[in-house]
């Protein structure tokens, strides 16, 4: 089951890499902008930070917080999907600070780096796309040094009734067509509300944030909480 999950997310970006970021500020009416913003502030960044971006894909984030290093710092972004990195490496030759990045390809279930690597590890919308969040979270926990931090930026579930039932109807009838119209293509923009069915709720995560070893564990609701940011440490 795990192995089938993997193949259709890798499957769906593998489609949309190249209008992967312009469909993120359609689909989100420029919101995930302002939330990229709250947990930049929030990251425990110094300029010589040694940092693991797990599911970078384009390398929105990567590029993020390269700029908050200094010549010592270095950020990785790691991805499965070699469509994603193309798009990243690309971006990457214009970089202002190229030197700072690094693009992988690899597994976030199976991290290809030793225990106790990194500063900081960071996943930004796509531990709901992984076969197990807790696995991918334990992975991040462990190549993090003692006194490191893991942070999630997610997706989540609208705190109060009334937006819940708004954004439901917006997330399940409305976006897929509006992905179809602009992409040409409804699969990828169908699987995105399918993602969250299963996923916990802002609470649920910081409860699997716990589990898997990391301490002093808190959150924030993001708009209504449409989104989430979570950060623990080891």
């Amino acid at each position: 089951m795990q192995g089938d999950k993997s193949a259709y997310v890798h499957d769906v970006f593998s489609k949309i890499a190249k209008r992967y970021d312009t469909m993120n500020s359609v689909l989100s009416f420029q919101q995930h902008r302002l939330w990229r913003k709250y947990a930049m502030r929030q990251l425990p960044l110094t300029p010589a930070s040694q940092v693991l971006d797990v599911a970078a894909g384009t390398g929105a984030w990567t590029f993020a917080i390269a700029k908050r290093l200094g010549p010592g710092g270095r950020v990785i972004g790691l991805d499965f999907t070699e469509a994603m990195l193309e798009v990243a490496e690309a971006r990457r030759e214009r970089f202002p600070f190229r030197d700072r990045v690094q693009f992988v390809h690899g597994d976030a279930m199976n991290l290809p780096f030793p225990d106790n690597t990194f500063d900081l590890c960071t996943i930004g919308f796509a531990l709901r796309n992984m076969p197990s969040a807790e696995g991918c979270l334990r992975e991040m926990a462990r190549v993090v040094k003692p006194g490191g931090a893991v942070v999630s930026l997610e997706l989540s579930k609208p705190e109060a009734a009334w937006f819940r039932r708004l954004y439901y109807f917006y997330f399940y009838r409305i976006l897929p067509k509006i992905g179809e119209l602009v992409v040409g293509d409804r699969e990828p923009y169908a699987w995105l509300p399918e993602s969250l069915i299963d996923f916990p709720d802002r609470k649920g995560l910081e409860e699997i944030f716990r589990r898997v070893g990391l301490r002093d564990v808190w959150s924030r609701p993001l708009t209504f909480g449409i989104a989430a940011f979570h950060i623990g440490w080891k």
